[in-house]
């Protein structure tokens, strides 16, 4: 069930009509932009808004569709906002007040603002039928008075295509596709938090591309971190050898360091027990998956970093409240029931 941060819209639930009228609507509530489609008439198209506080996250899929927001539009209404798109699929076209034209694939990130005119085009040259002209992507609007760098240097970066694939941007862009998959199980109480985080991220993010880390406030940047820690804990959960110490060496700060910055910024919760809850919350979903029943238990826990079968048995009942074995065979018995 959606909560009360989350909407969302299927076209299939419109009137053909209505379709693309009621898309176009939710997309300008914080993209203002005069938008066209030459399948306005039949358009199919999806979207999941959620509201992080003052930020909104938006994930959609529809067909070619141009975006243009002119000077005229600028000078008539200027909410303030920055827009950071990242393309799933698909590929955009992007000509700004400067003339120049950049164009972007799938796995890109590129940010906009609201106070420069533009003129997107998203497109999907690889589609080979009509159903397949897709677009898919998601992405962020935030006040512009949210980001801690100066207004000019960020200018710099708007309306260039970057690469999502690697360091912070990887982390960003992960973090925003983890927003969108949880997205119906956040509550009114965490999302707020959740939407300093992601900007945390973007500063971080545009900070380093602009060699002006100092611009970045304390709190900032530590939290940044903090999420760079969590993002390089998730990815190796599988090694046994996933200490402190080893996530310290990682992020090039001291064990002590690492201990007071993760404890600040988690609620009281320490890197090690971090690092254990994950690891058997992993081991939990894997043992109640139906494709993973073969697979015996004590390989389910190797491949979490748990390789001591009685250890991890422990753990797991005593934050589960019964055995790994007891766990896996009532949930694969609710699954089939």
């Amino acid at each position: 069930m959606a909560t009360s941060t989350e909407s969302v819209f299927r076209s299939e639930g419109v009137p053909g009509k209505e379709r693309f009228d009621c898309w176009r609507e939710l997309v300008g509530r914080t993209r203002d932009s005069e938008v066209t489609s030459a399948h306005a008439d039949d358009f199919r198209a999806e979207m999941r808004r959620l509201e992080l506080g003052p930020v909104t996250l938006l994930r959609t899929s529809f067909p070619p569709t141009r975006f243009q927001r002119t000077a005229r539009r600028v000078r008539r209404s200027d909410l303030g906002v920055f827009h950071l798109t990242l393309l799933l699929d698909g590929g955009f076209a992007l000509t700004r007040d400067t003339g120049r034209t950049e164009t972007f694939g799938g796995g890109n990130l590129h940010m906009l603002d609201s106070s420069h005119p533009f003129d997107l085009r998203a497109f999907n040259a690889r589609a080979q039928a009509p159903e397949d002209l897709r677009i898919e992507a998601v992405g962020i609007d935030f006040p512009t008075a949210l980001l801690p760098l100066p207004a000019h240097r960020v200018h710099e970066l708007l309306g260039r295509g970057f690469s999502a694939r690697e360091g912070t941007r990887a982390l960003l862009s992960d973090f925003l596709v983890g927003l969108d998959r949880q997205a119906a199980a956040l509550g009114p109480a965490e999302t707020p938090r959740l939407g300093g985080v992601v900007v945390d991220l973007v500063a971080a993010w545009l900070a380093r591309e602009l060699d002006a880390e100092s611009s970045v406030p304390d709190d900032t940047r530590q939290r940044a971190l903090v999420e760079n820690v969590r993002g390089f804990v998730a990815r190796r959960l599988h090694d046994p050898e996933l200490t402190p110490a080893v996530i310290a060496a990682a992020h090039h700060i001291s064990v002590s360091y690492l201990h007071r910055l993760f404890t600040r910024h988690s609620g009281g919760e320490t890197v090690a027990a971090f690092v254990r809850r994950r690891r058997l919350e992993k081991a939990r979903r894997d043992l109640a998956d139906p494709a993973l029943r073969g697979l015996p238990v004590h390989a389910v826990a190797t491949g979490c970093g748990l390789p001591r079968a009685a250890e991890f048995s422990r753990a797991f009942r005593s934050v589960y409240g019964l055995s790994p074995s007891e766990h896996r065979r009532q949930a694969l018995a609710a699954r089939s029931g």
